[in-house]
């Protein structure tokens, strides 16, 4: 019955160590348009990091499609849009918090070009 009792408990303890755990940062694109390449950069520095879309199932970032962010830390970023038909823009300073959503609608996309 203690061997019953001890796997219970390390069972249970193992399972909250896993919920403490935050599901990590997220993208949500609000744009109104599919998005090819997603790159961050620390605000400012123009030092883009890898395409975060490559960490979806079929690489690339759909309108209300939420895409793991992996390698970044919290913090101030600039992030890079790339979409199919070449347009790229860049919106800057966006807040990125642990464990967080963060989005980028329409209105933000004011630094593009083709």
């Amino acid at each position: 019955m203690r061997w019953i009792m001890a796997s219970i408990v390390l069972l249970l303890a193992g399972t909250g160590a896993l919920f403490a755990q935050g599901k990590g940062v997220r993208f949500w694109n609000l744009t109104s348009s599919t998005i090819s390449s997603f790159q961050l950069s620390p605000a400012g520095k123009n030092e883009w990091g890898p395409n975060q879309t490559l960490n979806d199932n079929d690489k690339k970032v759909d309108h209300d499609e939420r895409l793991r962010i992996t390698g970044v830390e919290p913090g101030r970023y600039d992030a890079k849009l790339t979409y199919p038909d070449t347009k790229q823009c860049v919106v800057r300073n966006i807040e990125i918090k642990a464990d967080a959503v963060f989005s980028i609608v329409d209105k933000d996309l004011k630094d593009c070009t083709r």
